[in-house]
Formats: structure tokens, sequence, C-alpha cells
């Protein structure tokens, strides 16, 4: 579930970052882009943090 979460939210990030970047999509507000951002981050490091558990 968590490596879903992760990919899913890092690819929307990079995708709105890009289109916002080249002037395609200005109307998204930076808020947006920095909450896909964090649920990035915050996914990813739990998914490293679980997936190096020793059980």
């Amino acid at each position: 579930m968590l490596p879903n979460i992760f990919f899913i939210s890092l690819m929307g990030f990079m995708t709105l970052y890009i289109l916002r970047g080249i002037g395609m999509i200005t109307f998204i507000s930076g808020g947006i882009i920095t909450i896909l951002l964090m649920t990035a981050v915050v996914s990813g490091l739990s998914w490293g943090i679980i997936k190096t558990r020793r059980y």
C-alpha cells in the first residue's frame, strides 16, 4: 500500500511541477504541489522504515 501511495504522489508531484514550470497549468496553487511533495516524502520515509524492520 505504501509503495503505491509513494509512486502515485511522486509522479503527480513531478507532473504538476513540470507542467506548472513551463506555464501550461498556472491556476494550481503552490500549496497543492507542496502537499503532494510532503505526501511523497512521508510515505517514502515510512515505506523505507517498514521495509528495513526486522521481525
